[in-house]
């Protein structure tokens, strides 16, 4: 529980003096819930569990989010598409959690975005009955996404879909194509940065009282006969060879919230004979970042494709194509775009733009992967979104599958069952609370010039900072007054602040250079230098709070750009393999020296058990 005598801000506040004491915690206290997996649904299990009053510690491998959670198609959505396969259930429960999160629980992070549903041309009168007929399919069904949000989904928090002609979509969506356009249907879903909502689902576990550690790898599980009692972690900050970096986590209850890592459980408990009662398959998505210049268009659009969808999703200054769904059995901690993908998401999103986009236009490119139940089926694309909790054995639950939207329903359901085995445990109560940053915001916003003209910042400033931060934008004007030079713009990313990245490192669990430029900002993807202009500066003001030498500094920039390079050189390879093996040639930074007892030269790889994620 939180000390009542300290802010529920200041008690989120992920600084490295925190984690310090966190790990203190780790070793010394037992706890009613132990997480593993700083996603989305091991943070949000996390808040759940500590805002019900029970002792909870979360640790990640990595950085909060650095997985599925930070490489999705950034949507808060219902799925259309589970409305034409008839899993009604799958779309009343994902508008729910998105009416929730646009207008209670995150209203800072999700906001409405429109779509159009491009309706594709006939040849003439002989296909005016087929146009009709997909006029009006495509209506009904945008019709019955828009009731169940109105009925089912707590707060709307998105307006109503609108037919449009082919003139109308063309003056939205000047770049669709005018010859393969009957017209169009606008409709909204809501967006949301993917990485900056787990990071403040991880800060309000903390404000709650959770302890919360990053780069901290579950290894092994502790047992006392066949229950579960606890965790083996590695610290993967602490110096090669420290006696301290290895320690058991004593917990009631150990809840694996780890993605497409869950079939590691398998092995883990292998030596005692037993099997999960789980199987996930890693699906890899594929996204495309490219300027706004190069489309021009007002809204996102959705197309059909052969196999799935597409997405053409407005993103500031930017605009995300996606997504690929494909089997991936390969590296599942970096996976790897390859030509093939990227060829593909072109050729699919030219078939509707007047002016095609080739590799040049590109700016970024990011993959991640879906967890998806395993089923019967033989492509990704049909396996089950619904997600499942198991009990393997006594003290260890496993929840698996889902979607990012869903998020707080895997947490409440895998925490009900935690709940159960501990007795005496309240009832969820994450859908009345609203993340760090939420409360206040509404008001904050509309008075948002008269909060510059008072910090002596140009209002647009505000407003990035309030559609990141929310209310605690007020904490990153603080940092300003005292020091005016975090105002400046950010080496080689003008639209992001000094401060943003002083807080980052200060506020928000940052520990490496790829943390802030990948994760805290979006810098990685959003530049076609990939944040390689941007590494230095970053270095300089994450040293200052971290304590960073030169060496280090010089360190962090070397290892960031080695991935760079890798992802590159695997963007032009052509398939999974050959991508996979390129990618894999950068090193992660996070415990390379305890790791592989390598820093800088020094030393061969040493090969390590298959770690719990």
């Amino acid at each position: 529980m939180r000390d009542p005598n300290v802010t529920r801000v200041a008690a989120g506040q992920l600084s490295p003096v925190r984690r310090a004491a966190d790990l203190r915690r780790l070793r010394a206290e037992r706890f009613d819930v132990l997480v593993i997996g700083g996603g989305a649904t091991g943070a949000g299990a996390a808040l759940d569990a500590a805002s019900r009053g029970l002792k909870v510690a979360l640790v990640e491998a990595r950085d909060f989010a650095a997985g599925t959670s930070s490489r999705s198609s950034k949507l808060i959505h219902g799925g259309l598409r589970y409305l034409e396969q008839l899993e009604f259930h799958l779309v009343h429960e994902a508008l729910t959690e998105r009416g929730l999160l646009a207008t209670r629980l995150a209203p800072h992070l999700v906001r409405p975005v429109p779509f159009l549903i491009p309706l594709p041309a006939g040849k003439g009168l002989r296909d005016l009955p087929a146009r009709l007929f997909r006029r009006s399919y495509y209506g009904a069904g945008v019709a019955a996404y828009d009731a169940f949000a109105g009925i089912f989904g707590t707060g709307r928090g998105m307006p109503l879909h609108r037919h449009l002609s082919r003139e109308g979509a063309r003056r939205v969506f000047p770049s669709l194509r005018a010859d393969a356009l009957a017209g169009a249907i606008r409709y909204y879903d809501g967006q949301v940065d993917d990485a900056r909502l787990v990071v403040t689902l991880a800060r309000t576990a903390a404000s709650m009282g959770a302890t919360v550690v990053s780069s901290a790898r579950a290894v092994g599980l502790v047992r006392q006969a066949r229950e579960v009692t606890g965790v083996r972690v590695r610290d993967l900050e602490a110096p090669a060879g420290s006696p301290d970096a290895e320690f058991e986590v004593r917990a009631r209850t150990v809840i694996a919230a780890t993605g497409v890592w869950s079939d590691d459980m398998s092995r883990m408990l292998n030596d005692v004979g037993l099997r999960p009662g789980i199987r996930v398959r890693a699906s890899k998505g594929v996204h495309l970042v490219v300027p706004r210049s190069a489309i021009t268009g007002e809204t996102g659009l959705i197309v059909r494709t052969a196999t799935s969808v597409l997405f053409v999703i407005p993103w500031g200054g930017h605009w995300i194509i996606g997504t690929t769904d494909t089997d991936w059995q390969l590296d599942r901690s970096h996976p790897a775009a390859s030509a093939r993908d990227i060829r593909y998401l072109l050729d699919q999103v030219n078939t509707v733009l007047d002016r095609p986009l080739s590799s040049a236009d590109i700016e970024g490119v990011y993959a991640g992967l879906r967890p998806l139940l395993a089923g019967e089926a033989d492509s990704t694309s049909k396996l089950s979104r619904e997600h499942a909790v198991f009990e393997p054995m006594l003290g260890l639950l496993l929840v698996a599958g889902g979607k990012y939207t869903t998020y707080r329903v895997m947490a409440a359901d895998v925490v009900d069952r935690a709940a159960h085995r501990l007795g005496g445990v309240r009832p969820s109560r994450t859908a009345d609370l609203p993340l760090l940053g939420a409360d206040g915001y509404a008001a904050m916003w509309r008075d948002r010039a008269d909060l510059a003209r008072r910090h002596g910042v140009p209002v647009g400033v505000v407003e990035h900072l309030l559609e990141r931060y929310g209310t605690l934008t007020l904490e990153l004007l603080t940092l300003i007054a005292a020091d005016p030079l975090l105002a400046s713009p950010l080496a080689g990313a003008p639209e992001y602040l000094a401060a943003e990245v002083t807080y980052a490192a200060r506020s928000e669990g940052a520990l490496h250079l790829e943390d802030v430029l990948t994760r805290r900002t979006r810098i990685s993807f959003e530049t076609s230098h990939r944040g390689l202009d941007s590494a230095g500066h970053t270095a300089e003001l994450m040293g200052a709070v971290l304590g960073w030498d030169a060496t280090t500094r010089e360190r962090e920039v070397a290892h960031y750009r080695a991935r760079v390079e890798a992802e590159r050189e695997s963007q032009l390879m052509p398939d999974d393999a050959t991508a996979d093996a390129a990618r894999l040639g950068a090193p992660d930074v996070r415990g390379f020296a305890a790791d592989r007892g390598v820093d800088g030269g020094a030393g061969g790889p040493i090969e390590l058990p298959t770690p719990l994620r």
